[in-house]
């Protein structure tokens, strides 16, 4: 991110450089077919704002995924019991929420497998860390298990593939979240 210092134009100038770059990735479902022209003439801004901001279209990508797992961490520490974890879920679901228009988009595209990966990797440390597991096989599956089901449903669902909306989406991983690992609650 170049600039530095954002103010309202700024920001809104960010907001609109990445909604477009979201309806440009419905469209074009890779990320190396979209251009900066495009996206620029698109978003009705000049090629010269677009670089005020951003180096390329990667760097657009990559605030987009930053901006996300930056939400999916910010409370994985105060995260002591169930009913913490089931707040957090609520957290991360709110935000899904008021995204909603710009993950359809984006997750609609064919890019959203090594963001995924991601996302799996810090739902399998944040887990690890709740039970302080030692990577034992079974354990380790129940983490792998959890955390691809989440993933795999949070994308059907902006994919339009699934039947649940966000609200039981969310409802359910806290359902199987206790199911999963309420044997190895020790709090």
């Amino acid at each position: 991110m170049k600039v530095k210092n954002l103010n309202v134009s700024s920001i809104k100038t960010k907001q609109k450089i990445k909604s477009t770059f979201a309806e440009l990735m419905y469209e074009k479902k890779e990320l190396t077919n979209i251009t900066v022209t495009e996206l620029a003439k698109r978003a009705e801004i000049t090629r010269a704002s677009f670089y005020t901001h951003y180096d390329s279209i990667y760097d657009v990508a990559q605030d987009i995924q930053n901006e996300t797992l930056e939400v999916l961490i910010k409370n994985v520490k105060d995260i002591k019991s169930i009913a913490d974890f089931d707040n957090y879920l609520d957290q991360v679901f709110a935000y899904l929420k008021d995204n909603e228009a710009m993950y359809h988009l984006i997750l609609s595209s064919d890019e959203p497998l090594l963001f995924a990966n991601q996302l799996n990797i810090l739902i399998n440390k944040t887990i690890s860390q709740f039970f302080n597991y030692s990577h034992q096989k079974e354990e380790y599956f129940k983490l792998v298990f959890y955390a691809d089901g989440c993933i795999s449903l949070v994308i059907k669902y902006f994919r339009n593939e699934s039947e649940y909306n966000l609200d039981e989406i969310c409802i359910r991983l806290k359902e199987m979240f206790k199911i999963i690992f309420n044997n190895d609650d020790k709090r």
